[in-house]
């Protein structure tokens, strides 16, 4: 499976509860397309989210975030890893 991380935007202030309930959403429909989220990191001062994901593809990756309720675009293939 290819690894991927996305960011995400909007997140000002969200607590350390509110983003696990975000993941939470992403891990019960996950298996759907084939992705598991296996982290997620949260700046509540620049509001950005990162997270940590294998899948089939970037577009699986999306369509889950999308279903749970945070979509975005920023989606990036990890291709090398020191």
């Amino acid at each position: 499976m290819a690894k991927f991380m996305d960011v995400h935007s909007g997140f000002v202030g969200v607590t350390a509860r509110q983003l696990e309930e975000a993941h939470g959403r992403d891990l019960a429909i996950e298996s759907e397309e084939g992705v598991h989220f296996e982290r997620a990191w949260l700046d509540p001062t620049s509001g950005k989210v990162f997270c940590l994901a294998t899948g089939p593809s970037r577009e699986a990756v999306m369509r889950i975030h999308e279903r749970a309720g945070h979509p975005t675009d920023e989606v990036y293939a990890l291709t090398v890893e020191v």
